[in-house]
C-alpha cells in the first residue's frame, strides 16, 4: 500500500512515469470489469478503460487516501460502462422505432423553416402540460431559455436533481408525442 501511495503522490505531481505505472497495474482489472458488460464490444471496452483512467487521473488531486484509489477507479469504470450500455440501448431502440415507421420521406424544408416548425410543436406541447411545477420548470428552461438547471432550481426552491428529472420526463414525453403525431399525420 505504501508503494501505491508513492505512485499516487508522484502522479498528483504530474509525473508521467507514475501515470504509466498506475495504468499498467490497474488496466487489466478495469478491462475485465468493462468486459463483463456483455453488450460492449472490444472497442467499447477500450473506450471505457481510456475514459475511466482519464477521469480518475484528472480528479486524482481530490483523492485523500491511497487505499481508496482502486475501488474508486472501478466505480468510475463501472459507471462509464453502464452509461455506454444505456446509450447503446437507447440508440438501438430509437433506430428500431424509426425502422418500423411506414411511409415515404417527407420533402426537404429549409433548415430554418424546419427548426421553427419543431419549435412551434414544442411550444404547443408545453402549453398542453397541466399547470404546476413541471410545466414551470420546462417553461423556464425551454421558452425563456436563459437559466441553467441550477438557476432554475434556485428560483423554484428545489434541488437541481428535481429540475433535471422534470426536464428528462418532459423530453421523454415530447419524444413519444412527436413520434405519435408523426405517425398519425402519415396515416391521414
Amino acid at each position: 500500500m505504501e508503494e501505491l501511495a508513492r505512485w499516487l503522490e508522484r502522479a498528483k505531481e504530474g509525473e508521467e512515469a507514475a501515470y504509466r505505472e498506475l495504468y499498467r497495474r490497474f488496466r487489466p482489472p478495469v478491462v475485465r470489469l468493462a468486459s463483463a458488460f456483455a453488450s460492449l464490444d472490444r472497442d467499447e471496452v477500450e473506450d471505457v478503460v481510456q475514459e475511466s483512467f482519464a477521469r480518475a487521473f484528472r480528479a486524482l488531486p481530490k483523492l485523500r487516501q491511497a487505499a481508496a484509489f482502486e475501488p474508486w477507479l472501478y466505480c468510475i469504470a463501472r459507471n462509464r460502462a453502464r452509461t455506454l450500455v444505456t446509450r447503446k440501448s437507447a440508440t438501438a431502440k430509437v433506430r428500431e422505432e424509426l425502422a418500423q415507421e411506414p411511409g415515404e420521406a417527407p420533402g426537404h424544408l429549409p433548415a430554418f423553416v424546419q427548426r421553427e416548425l419543431d419549435a412551434e410543436e414544442v411550444r404547443r406541447l408545453i402549453a398542453e402540460l397541466p399547470q404546476g411545477s413541471e410545466r414551470r420548470t420546462v417553461e423556464l428552461f425551454y421558452l425563456e431559455g436563459e437559466l441553467s438547471a441550477r438557476e432554475i432550481a434556485s428560483q423554484l426552491g428545489v434541488g437541481k436533481s428535481a429540475v433535471t428529472m422534470r426536464l428528462e420526463r418532459f423530453r421523454a414525453r415530447i419524444k413519444k408525442e412527436l413520434l405519435r403525431r408523426l405517425l398519425a399525420s402519415r396515416w391521414e
